[in-house]
């Protein structure tokens, strides 16, 4: 009995200055925090959510803005939709908006954090919506983000529709020009609000929500570094 105790006890004595050695080496090491890919939207209804007044973004909340229906002011006229596209130049952290060679819109943005890369590639919208909600991530990069407003879902160059990947309007910060999202193109919201009428799908009349067809193809967005 008293050699297996001191077996037992020998072998307690290797585990613990196992622990205290890993510890004391990889303590300073930060987690890389989990993957998910795109925005994570819970829906895809575009319905704004009257009682939702409170966002929480990076461990702190977010009052949510009222979002109110607004399609003549933003009317675009005239323009041809197959010269439409959008550029995102993700080491300028900056999108363009074209109409061929001419400039419609320019703006700062902020695309995805190292570990959350926004893809790079050819892509189409295929859906738009005037608002949803995202959640997503967990501990301090948790996420809960209600009527983000004027969204627009890419897909394409192997990125599928439902990774979650979109050009939309952001309330939770101000540091465009610097990478913050978990993938998206993070737009202030008024040159989101400009674009989001401005590209295809065409929304038709008091629609809050629309999906490409082959009849009504969503704009060309070229994602590059």
């Amino acid at each position: 009995m008293k050699k297996l105790f001191s077996i037992t006890l020998a072998t307690a004595v290797i585990l613990l200055s196992a622990v205290v050695y890993f510890t004391a080496k990889y303590k300073n090491i930060t987690p890389t925090p989990q993957v998910v890919d795109g925005c994570c939207p819970t829906d895809l209804s575009s319905a704004i959510i009257s009682g939702e007044s409170i966002a929480y973004f990076e461990g702190k909340k977010v009052d949510v803005p009222q979002l109110a229906l607004e399609y003549d002011r933003y009317a675009v006229l005239g323009l041809s939709n197959e010269e439409k596209w959008v550029e995102v130049d993700l080491s300028e952290q900056r999108l363009t908006a074209w109409n061929g060679n001419l400039k419609f819109l320019e703006t700062a943005v902020s695309t995805g954090l190292p570990w959350w890369k926004t893809p790079t590639g050819e892509f189409r919208i295929w859906i738009k919506l005037r608002a949803t909600k995202m959640e997503g991530g967990e501990g301090k990069y948790y996420y809960y983000l209600p009527n983000v407003p004027y969204v627009m879902y890419f897909e394409g160059s192997g990125i599928p529709s439902w990774k979650g990947y979109g050009l939309h309007g952001t309330y939770w910060h101000n540091d465009f020009g610097t990478p913050r999202s978990h993938g998206c193109v993070n737009l202030p919201t008024e040159a989101a609000a400009q674009l989001y009428h401005w590209v295809s799908p065409e929304l038709g009349s008091n629609k809050w929500a629309v999906r490409s067809t082959a009849q009504n193809l969503g704009t060309r967005v070229i994602i590059h570094e």
